[in-house]
């Protein structure tokens, strides 16, 4: 699996860079792939094409939208660009507007990422990491705050994540009893494993960032071997969703989801550890 700093080369690293509106900011994204050799202008278009038929659900996290279409002939390679804007564009979500970093992905294929996609998900869950890359005065120091995370399997809950959610007022989410709370309620070892799904429009960026997340809070419940967590597309999702027993998702594609038959479950944050423990919680009453 390639780590980060693998996929990202200083040369498709731009700071506070201006544009006028959502599109010039994917625009120029795409244009450093391409400049990277890991992209055709296709894919560029492909990108905008992704955002004009599905929605803004690749803005994840407050600020933060992860650009990207399908796997095509139009990667040349798996990597990422990535672009800090001068001043915020909206993209049209409803929470996490306006975004301020987009950050490109050409994958060519499912797999190849998915370590890097990890590592993204665990630095953007903390707020101290957060802010310094929107400091970082320079693509090289950016970098480096990116392979700080590579050494580091797993990362501590963030602050808002050990204090700010709580239970009908009692233990918060950070909290042994919560935890205990939840492994008593858990699908059991004898049971069968339980699946959820995260969906995305394209099944290889936004739903590997809320599978990461989720199974965050899995581990931490103690539910890992309870529950897996598949990350896959729109077209997918719907003949999958009779194995699942939820499905987690943004705004955006519930929408286009519809009825599966199966609860689907709207997270805002796909960052958040937090919202991942309350819409684990309500789906499964604890």
């Amino acid at each position: 699996m390639a780590a980060l700093s693998d996929l990202l080369p200083a040369a498709a690293v731009r700071l506070d860079v201006r544009a006028a509106d959502w599109q010039e900011a994917i625009r120029t994204a795409g244009g450093l792939l391409v400049d990277a050799d890991a992209t055709t202008d296709a894919y560029t278009v492909e990108m905008l094409r992704n955002v004009e038929e599905n929605g803004p659900y690749l803005v994840i996290a407050p600020g933060f939208a992860l650009a990207h279409a399908r796997p095509s002939p139009a990667v040349l390679r798996t990597a990422l660009s990535w672009v800090r804007l001068a001043e915020p564009v909206e993209f049209g979500h409803e929470s996490n507007d306006p975004v301020r970093l987009v950050v490109a992905l050409a994958a060519r294929d499912s797999a190849a990422h998915t370590d890097a996609m990890a590592a993204l998900a665990r630095l953007l869950a903390d707020p101290a990491t957060t802010r310094a890359l929107r400091e970082a005065p320079g693509p090289e120091d950016l970098r480096r705050i990116l392979a700080g995370d590579e050494s580091e399997p797993t990362a501590p809950v963030d602050a808002a994540d050990a204090g700010d959610v709580t239970d009908a007022g009692n233990t918060a989410v950070a909290g042994e009893g919560r935890e205990a709370e939840a492994d008593e309620r858990s699908p059991g070892a004898g049971r069968a494993v339980h699946k959820i799904l995260t969906v995305c429009g394209n099944g290889v960026g936004t739903s590997l960032f809320l599978k990461h997340t989720l199974e965050q809070v899995l581990d931490r419940w103690g539910w890992a071997r309870h529950v897996t967590v598949e990350a896959t597309d729109t077209i997918s999702a719907k003949g999958k969703a009779a194995e699942a027993v939820a499905i987690l998702t943004s705004r955006e594609i519930a929408r286009t989801l519809g009825d599966v038959g199966v609860p689907v479950r709207v997270v805002e944050d796909f960052t958040s550890r937090t919202e991942a423990d309350r819409v684990l919680r309500d789906t499964y009453d604890v």
